[in-house]
């Protein structure tokens, strides 16, 4: 015999002894067998718990506690990360600006030296250039004096010729009134000259 049926069996003799009033005074109180398999089920049920539910839920807490630190300590070190890559870039650019900044600079100072030196070069040609036209300027006026001083001689004696009436064909006559007629035209040319400044 079990000891629920003993505990029950006592129980029905001892509420038979009183004559019912248990039953009769309290009906809501439950019978006293029922409070003991009550309390035994409830300590059963508490062990089964505590020895099984309650560390597999400490368990899942404790990995649903560490994933989240995981998750936050992943993103503060993504944040950091960002932070540091945003700083860098940052920086990078920072560094790019100043060396476009040096590299205008650079490309400007070029430019005035290279426009300095094509100054200096067009000067020079241009110098060089009138020179050399001064040059030819001078031979083509020598050359056209000789020119002009062959055909005036050659006037002028032919003129003489036909003035005095005698041959002047013996080049040293020639010269000799030749070197005359010019010496006598530039002091003309002088004496006009130097009246003309005095007036």
């Amino acid at each position: 015999m079990s000891l629920a049926a003993t505990v029950l069996a006592a129980e029905g003799a001892q509420g038979e002894a009183h004559g019912g009033f248990w039953a009769d005074a309290y009906p809501i109180i439950p019978h006293p067998g029922e409070l003991i398999f009550g309390f035994i089920a409830i300590a059963i049920l508490y062990y089964i718990v505590a020895k099984y539910v309650v560390p597999r839920l400490e368990q899942v807490f404790s990995e649903r506690a560490a994933a989240i630190e995981g998750g936050i300590k992943k993103a503060e070190l993504a944040q950091a990360e960002a932070s540091a890559a945003r700083d860098q870039y940052q920086a990078e650019l920072a560094e790019a600006r100043a060396e476009r900044a040096r590299i205008i600079q650079h490309a400007s100072e070029e430019a005035a030296v290279v426009a300095a030196e094509i100054r200096q070069r067009a000067q020079e040609e241009a110098n060089r250039i009138a020179a050399a036209a001064t040059q030819q300027i001078q031979a083509e006026r020598q050359q056209a004096l000789v020119q002009l001083r062959t055909e005036v001689g050659t006037l002028a004696t032919d003129l003489a010729s036909r003035i005095v009436g005698e041959s002047l064909a013996s080049e040293a006559r020639q010269s000799r009134v030749v070197d005359r007629f010019l010496a006598d035209l530039e002091a003309a040319e002088s004496t006009s000259a130097t009246s003309g400044q005095g007036s």
